[in-house]
């Protein structure tokens, strides 16, 4: 006891004043009923992206102009001609004559008149009928109605029709025309490679020095409600007011680069900002939203953007049309959702949640499933999850679930036909394909690995045929694996295991606990030898200087282990072992510089790992000192944790402590996740209005601010959510990510 109030207290003097005191307004705000802590499900605007391919050529998906007419039919104009796609098709139909279709510049719709700007001319498209229209000669690359009629802007000239046909206007102007939008009067606003000129009959007015512009490299236009000009061009977007400039837009304000390519006034108001590196909107508030990478567009160079009478975004990028679109959901139909998504491509024999192999990347038509040396732990969030969701609403659909999910979990260590290890996972004896495949090492090969990595335990046979010939077992189990089965064992037993049940899992859990206390605390695999990652004997945590980069976590974990196994099974030599390893190990110690972890060693998986086990060493402990030990621990590692955004460890957290914190967080990140689960390859590092960092984790290229789920790489909680660059487009991720702190924070009232 003396041991543990000295632990207890020198942990506690680690905690400063500052800290400490914000644990005390975190505690009486965490016993509030108010509103803050409840969040009332209602409907919000899910956007998704549908992405589509022109033709086969390069020129066709080279898109340049794009427009919706009346009926909602989607024109281009492209490398290769102009093209349309009807409203309820998925194809592209070539609109010219073959002898006339090239390259083509500009669309632009005027009631249900569609006008056409080419490499040879202008066209008119209107009662189903194309005609090329006389006037216009050459090149026509921008098109723009006024108040006064309709023109016409190319290489070659500017032509103008008031309804009694095209008359050229003999102006000085630029060939570059790059866009050109009414003043909203009788005059033009024309974008060029060299400044921005206003035109009207009477005269001809040039921007271009630095005081009026950014650049002189103008790219798009558009007008705001109250008629403010925004130009964007190189160097970002300059807005002026009828007299001079009023502020400037650059990566600093939210700009991804310094490229601007398009801009566009949305009907709800919003300004979309196209760039050479996606798509940002600005609403009236000063708030901005980022649309980039693969899932929101076919390309991140956004070369136009026309909007439907249902408020979609069209978008004309150099490799297809993109269309973000919206629609009305609620967090309930959310799930519904993923829960679908779940059962169709995630759930394979005997009943493992992971993830699926898409053929084609990105491709979900076509998948298959796949094997991951994590499937155990991420089908432990998956009975957790289910758990969880049982406890919420007693459908006994959940509760099946659940108890196949801990049956597959069971099945792990029976294979194995040990009296204690378990398996990664398990995959039918007839796959041909797996991954880490059975292979043999040379002396040399051995002797690189050791140098490079001295823990290294090189495995030959890591697939084993079970002795009923029905499966093929993974070993060289890892400690990862070991807790997030313990975490989903004790939400099993606490939420949904009747008493029959709950001796079952209690036994399960004894056989392994068992196994690891017969080897010393390590778990042995087949060889006789400890797994690469499962160790977790004093020998080696406390006198081996090779594992002291792990041995803070690894003894919380295998304090976890034994408090878990005499909870559920009464049996007193888990707790006599469990005490020794505090009174002559220091374990509790150890657990304690967890918080201050050397930040070489820091790597953001151990944070999910730690929030594994926190439910279990609070709510199984029943001595009050070190209970308030684990408290203490609990809130001073939540407080380095809040900036993740994480609603796994947030929902974790208000479990284990009973307060309510970090909602709008967590609802957040719910509200903001794609239903895209496709690895799409995120780029941050190619972003001009982020920086590149090495934390939290030293190892890593992290950017500075946490970005927003719908932008960042699809989320599996051991990925740093911090990361600047990945992704693996012929992987989708399980949705249990999202559903598992949903589910917990419906189980504890803080979704309604």
């Amino acid at each position: 006891m003396k041991l543990l109030n000295a632990v207890f207290g020198e942990f506690r003097r680690g905690v400063s004043g500052v800290l400490f005191l914000s644990f005390l307004v975190l505690f009486s705000c965490g016993r509030k009923n108010g509103s803050d802590f409840v969040y009332l499900d209602k409907p919000f605007w899910q956007e998704y992206h549908e992405g589509y391919a022109v033709g086969a050529s390069p020129e066709s998906n080279d898109v340049r102009s794009i427009a919706v007419d009346d009926e909602s039919n989607v024109w281009i104009a492209t490398g290769d001609g102009i093209f349309q796609k009807r409203q309820d098709s998925a194809t592209w139909d070539s609109m010219l004559p073959e002898d006339e279709t090239g390259p083509s510049f500009s669309v632009f719709v005027e009631n249900k008149t569609i006008w056409l700007g080419t490499w040879n001319g202008l066209w008119r498209y209107q009662n189903n009928k194309l005609e090329q229209i006389t006037g216009p000669k050459g090149t026509v690359s921008a098109i723009c109605k006024t108040p006064d009629g309709l023109y016409v802007l190319g290489p070659n000239g500017f032509w103008f029709d008031n309804g009694k046909g095209f008359v050229k206007k003999e102006t000085i102007l630029p060939k570059s025309i790059r866009d050109v939008i009414s003043d909203q009067a009788h005059g033009l606003w024309i974008a060029t490679d060299v400044g921005l000129y206003h035109w009207t009959e009477k005269e001809t007015e040039h921007v271009y020095k630095q005081k009026e512009l950014l650049s002189g490299y103008v790219k798009g236009l558009a007008l705001d409600a109250d008629k403010k000009l925004w130009i964007g061009g190189l160097g970002g977007v300059t807005i002026r007011n009828a007299d001079e400039v009023e502020k400037t837009l650059q990566p600093e304000n939210g700009i991804p680069s310094v490229y601007v390519t398009s801009v566009k006034y949305a009907p709800d108001s919003t300004m979309w900002v196209g760039t050479q590196t996606g798509v940002v909107r600005y609403k009236s508030d000063g708030s901005h939203s980022l649309r980039f990478s693969r899932r929101w567009l076919m390309d991140d160079q956004v070369n136009d953007i026309a909007f439907d009478k249902n408020g979609n975004a069209w978008i004309a990028t150099p490799k297809g049309v993109s269309a973000i679109k919206k629609k009305k959901m609620t967090l309930a139909q959310k799930q519904d959702f993923f829960n679908d998504v779940l059962m169709k491509r995630h759930i394979r024999a005997p009943w493992i949640a992971g993830q699926c192999h898409l053929t084609t990347p990105g491709d979900t038509t076509f998948w298959l499933p796949e094997d991951d040396d994590n499937d155990g732990e991420y089908t432990g969030n998956y009975l957790a999850m289910e758990s969880f969701r049982y406890a919420s609403t007693k459908d006994p659909e959940a509760k099946e679930n659940a108890k196949k999910a801990f049956g597959f979990l069971k099945l792990l260590q029976e294979v194995t036909d040990t009296d204690g290890f378990f398996a990664r996972t398990i995959v039918p004896a007839d796959w041909k394909n797996v991954h880490d495949g059975n292979k043999i090492f040379t002396e040399k090969q051995l002797a690189d690995e050791l140098v490079k990595e001295p823990r290294n335990k090189p495995v030959e046979v890591r697939w084993h045929k079970s002795k009923d010939g029905k499966w093929l077992w993974k070993g060289d189990t890892s400690s990862d694996e070991m807790c997030g089965h313990m975490f989903g064992y004790y939400f099993y037993y606490t939420l949904v295991a009747d008493e029959s049940e709950k001796k079952i899992i209690g036994k399960h859990v004894g056989r392994i606990v068992d196994y690891l206390m017969k080897h010393n605390l390590d778990l042995v695999d087949v060889d006789g030898k400890a797994t690469r990652w499962s160790v977790w004997s004093p020998d080696k945590l406390n006198r081996d200087p090779e594992w002291l980069p792990d041995r803070n976590q690894n003894s919380m974990e295998m304090l976890t282990f034994l408090l878990l196994a005499n909870h559920m099974t009464g049996d007193e030599k888990y707790q006599k072992e469990y005490l020794r390893l505090i009174a002559k190990e220091n374990y509790l110690q150890n657990m304690s510089e967890v918080t201050n972890q050397n930040p070489a060693w820091f790597i953001y998986f151990d944070v999910v790992l730690q929030a594994y086990l926190y439910p279990i060493l609070i709510n199984c402990e029943k001595d009050p000192e070190r209970l308030a030990f684990y408290k203490t621990h609990l809130e001073r590692w939540f407080e380095k944790r809040k900036g993740d955004h994480n609603p796994l460890i947030n929902f974790i957290y208000c479990y284990s402590t009973n307060k309510k914190a970090e909602l709008k967080n967590s609802v957040d990140f719910l509200i903001d996740t794609p239903l895209d689960l496709v690895d799409w390859h995120i780029d941050h590092s190619k972003r001009e209005d982020l920086k590149i960092v090495r934390k939290p984790v030293l190892e890593d290229i992290q950017v500075d601010a946490m970005q927003p789920a719908s932008i960042r790489m699809t989320v599996r909680w051991d990925k740093n959510p911090w990361t600047a660059t990945g992704g693996d487009p012929s992987t989708e991720r399980e949705p249990v990510f999202w559903q598992l702190p949903y589910w917990m924070g419906r189980y504890l009232g803080m979704i309604k």
